[in-house]
């Protein structure tokens, strides 16, 4: 399998407070169809580690762990000793042969500091030499009954093992697993529509709307000013970020209405758009769905603004950060798409993507949620769709995984 033919996707694994703590690193060939993930589809060892050693672990993945898996071949290979242990968790696939050989090397690599994980695990007397050596066995909870799975929990709880259920997709489930004592939880139940809550608006989110709209239909200043002081919170948190070192200005700034010319219009969309996915506390730029509406606007701006093709106007690349931004705004706010672009106004070409995925942004948001959910069969079709190579896409993704790091505060 070439370097060329490679993508990375990143699945969130997260934590009683549905934050962030980790990332399953899967490295899939584009030449495999989605139906046929399996062993077959993994990258080679040596690409997975040339790959993350050329542009750095720590770019890859900030202060979060990276879960990568392994087959029996990349157990034993010598190239595991080039990760650093404190960012990786080793994820033996439910492929792997439990022998004597496979239970030594476990040892040799918990002595070297690597965390060890089990993944797809049904219980079994036969893995019992295993579970004392690992820290986290991870449970498939999608197609297994409650019976199953609580009586499964009973048996493990003989180890001291975290347990982590996979493929959670709602936020039912997820409720579920917590009751049983699960401690991790990996798939997107967050940013599905089943975890609409139709919750009244709080007074910022209520402004920050009215300022969304305002922005996107290139309201005057004055009007913009008036919205922010109707919330002094915010107008405090766009005076910090005028004169915070990102901005590069040496003399303060002090009025708002310098403030909203100093940062304009493309940036203040930006802000509006982050300042909606904020966690309550306001603080920390980021929750989940920050970071993967951020990483699909992000992604798909980079990917039109080196692909002509793709640019349907001179704002096509701020059009394309926008729509992935907004794609999961709807999750976040509790209210359907269709309503939310009509409340925002939103021009067609926005409008056909977020509702129909049709038009060239509409392509790359169907490219986004195809790499979030590992449809391999999907990348490469639209990968050829839109004349992008497998490489430049896979150095497209792992600047964009940077960026979003940063932007979530989440870099080394």
């Amino acid at each position: 399998m070439s370097e060329e033919k490679i993508y990375l996707a990143r699945q969130p694994i997260l934590d009683l407070n549905n934050e962030i703590v980790g990332y399953e690193l899967l490295f899939r060939a584009t030449d495999v169809p989605y139906a046929d993930i399996d062993d077959h589809a993994l990258a080679s060892a040596s690409v997975i580690f040339n790959t993350l050693s050329s542009f750095g672990f720590e770019k890859v993945l900030g202060n979060h762990k990276g879960f990568i898996n392994l087959n029996n071949d990349m157990l034993m290979s010598d190239n595991l000793e080039l990760l650093p242990p404190q960012h990786f968790v080793l994820e033996l696939l439910e492929i792997v042969e439990i022998t004597n050989a496979v239970i030594e090397r476990c040892r040799e690599l918990k002595l070297k500091g690597f965390s060890i994980a089990l993944d797809d695990n049904l219980f079994s007397e036969a893995y019992s030499p295993l579970y004392d050596l690992v820290d986290i066995v991870k449970i498939d909870v999608l197609h297994m009954t409650k019976e199953t799975l609580t009586r499964m929990v009973e048996l493990l709880k003989r180890w001291p093992v975290t347990l982590l259920a996979e493929k959670v997709e709602n936020d039912h489930q997820q409720k579920f697993c917590l009751e049983l004592g699960f401690q991790l939880f990996q798939g997107y139940y967050f940013a599905r529509p089943t975890m609409l809550r139709q919750n009244r608006m709080d007074s910022a989110k209520a402004t920050l709307m009215r300022l969304l709209n305002q922005v996107l239909s290139d309201a005057e200043f004055e009007d913009i000013e008036q919205t922010f002081k109707q919330n002094p919170d915010l107008t405090y948190k766009l005076l910090r970020l005028v004169n915070s070192v990102m901005i590069g200005r040496r003399e303060k700034t002090s009025t708002l209405r310098q403030a909203i010319v100093t940062v304009g219009m493309q940036h203040l969309k930006r802000w509006v758009l982050m300042a909606l996915f904020a966690n309550r506390d306001g603080e920390r730029p980021g929750s989940p769905l920050l970071e993967i509406a951020a990483s699909r606007g992000r992604l798909m701006e980079c990917l039109v603004e080196r692909q002509p093709l793709l640019k349907t106007r001179s704002d096509s690349p701020e059009l394309a950060f926008l729509a992935g931004l907004l794609s999961l705004l709807d999750i976040q706010l509790g209210v359907n798409m269709e309503e939310l672009a009509e409340q925002l106004n939103l021009i067609e070409e926005l409008r056909e993507a977020l509702l129909m995925r049709s038009g060239p942004l509409g392509t790359l948001l169907s490219l986004c949620e195809c790499l979030e959910h590992e449809n391999s069969g999907g990348v490469a079709e639209i990968l050829e769709k839109i004349r992008i190579s497998e490489s430049e896409f896979l150095r497209t993704q792992l600047e964009v995984i940077d960026w979003t790091n940063t932007l979530c505060g989440i870099s080394e």
